[in-house]
Parts: structure tokens; C-alpha cells; sequence
């Protein structure tokens, strides 16, 4: 097992490297970040293991309703471009927060995307889709990188094109024993399950495999941001974490 692992993190640290190979130099690229920011971000997914995820319809709810999540308990949340203002207020809690709540930008489809996305502050990227430009040009510069993927197939090739971790979305039929038996056969992956984890299943998707979970809208309810009663937010993110903390860091392969 020893053996295997090392072999798999030797092959992880190649396929980045690869990436890296068409550009002149990696020190020319810009947006570079450090090796060791990169390790700092996986090490942060592997002991939290839950990111909220945020959508709003409005502007004014969205950092409302992250704050609630964080003072619930969240660690690692995620901003997404569908809300209004993402990126202004994903640099105030990147500034605010910077050390002790890891900050990230998802739905991002194009490179452009991601360019403004790390410069807002951004300390790591979720797409939707898997996207190999999107990918690449994330490992070649130490940013993590975690494209949406639905089957193995496509959580393969995220792997082998550079994202340390793979988002499992939409949902899939089977829920926790699907991502048991994905992450069984194919141990290398790091398994993201974003649609299909609520309140109660958290745990449950973390025991059977997986490296890590995004909360959406089980977390972010629809009807209590609408209604402005953040503090629900806060107590389902108190529920979720509670169901997350007792499983225990992730062992990073």
C-alpha cells in the first residue's frame, strides 16, 4: 500500500509537471503561485473536508449568507459567478479572512475566468464541467483545480490532465456507494461530491470514499435566504460540520 501510494503521488506530481512542459518557463507564467500554496490549499481540503458552495439571485444576500456558513462552522466556501458581484465579494473575505477561511471561485468555464478569479483572490477553482484548457492552465501554475466531472471516465482524464482533486456533479444514482466503488477501483482519485450530499449524508460520503464535499443548496436554503433568516444558514452548516468533523482529516494521495 505504501508502495502504491507513493507511486501515485509521484505520477500526480509528473502529469503537472507535463502540463508545465509546452511553456518556456514555469518562473515566466503569470498569475504563478508557489508549491507551497498549492499544498496548503489541499492540505486545508484534506482536514475540513466541506466546502459551502454559494448561489444567491441577489448581490446583497450573498455575503450574508456566507457569513452564516462560516459561523457555522465552514472553513472552505466557495464562491460562484452566477451570483451578482461574485468577485468583489469574494476579495472582502479573502481579505478578511485570509488564514483562517480558504476562499474560492466556482463555475468558471474559460481561462479568462479563472485569470479573474485569482486575481480577485482566489485561492483555488471549481468548474462545472470538466474543461482541460481550464485544468492545465491551472497546474501549470500551482493552483488546485477541481473540474466537474460524471463518470469515471471523465474523473480519469481530470486526473490525468492536472486536478489533484475531481468534483462529482451533478449527482449520481447510488449516492455513497457509487463514490465507494468508484474510489475503490480507481484509489488515485480524490473524489469531490458536490450535488446529492445534504445535512445528514455528509458523513456518510466521506466513510464510503470520498476526499471531500461541497454543500449547496441543503445548506444554502433557497426559502431561508429568501426570507432572510441566515440564522437557519448557520444552523445547517452547525449540522453538516457536525456530520463532517467526526470522520477525521482525509489521507491526501
Amino acid at each position: 500500500m505504501a508502495l502504491r501510494t507513493v507511486a501515485t503521488r509521484s505520477l500526480s506530481a509528473a502529469l503537472r509537471s507535463n502540463v508545465a512542459a509546452p511553456f518556456s518557463t514555469a518562473s515566466a507564467l503569470d498569475r504563478m503561485q508557489t508549491q507551497e500554496s498549492y499544498d496548503q490549499v489541499l492540505k486545508k481540503f484534506a482536514e475540513i473536508r466541506a466546502c459551502a458552495v454559494l448561489r444567491t439571485a441577489t448581490s446583497e444576500a450573498c455575503p450574508l449568507a456566507m457569513q452564516a456558513a462560516i459561523d457555522g462552522g465552514f472553513k472552505v466556501v466557495e464562491f460562484t459567478l452566477t451570483t451578482p458581484n461574485a468577485l468583489e465579494h469574494l476579495s472582502e473575505f479573502r481579505t478578511r479572512l485570509d488564514g483562517d477561511v480558504m476562499v474560492g471561485c466556482g463555475t468558471i468555464l474559460t481561462i479568462e475566468d479563472a485569470e479573474n478569479a485569482i486575481d480577485a483572490g482566489s485561492e483555488f477553482i471549481i468548474t462545472p464541467v470538466m474543461l482541460p484548457d481550464v485544468i492545465e492552465w491551472c497546474a501549470a501554475r500551482n493552483i488546485v483545480c477541481v473540474p466537474g466531472c460524471q463518470t469515471p471516465t471523465e474523473l480519469v482524464n481530470a486526473y490525468r490532465h492536472g486536478a489533484p482533486i475531481q468534483k462529482l456533479f451533478p449527482g449520481v444514482a447510488g449516492g455513497p456507494m457509487w463514490v465507494k466503488a468508484v474510489s475503490s477501483a480507481l484509489p488515485f482519485l480524490s473524489i469531490n461530491p458536490t450535488s446529492g450530499v445534504d445535512l445528514d449524508n455528509a458523513g456518510e460520503y466521506l466513510t464510503h470514499g470520498a476526499a471531500s464535499v461541497g454543500l449547496v443548496a441543503p445548506l444554502f436554503d433557497p426559502v431561508a435566504i429568501a426570507n432572510g433568516d441566515f440564522e437557519q444558514i448557520a444552523k445547517n452548516a452547525e449540522k453538516v460540520m457536525a456530520n463532517v468533523r467526526p470522520v477525521g482529516p482525509y489521507v491526501r494521495k
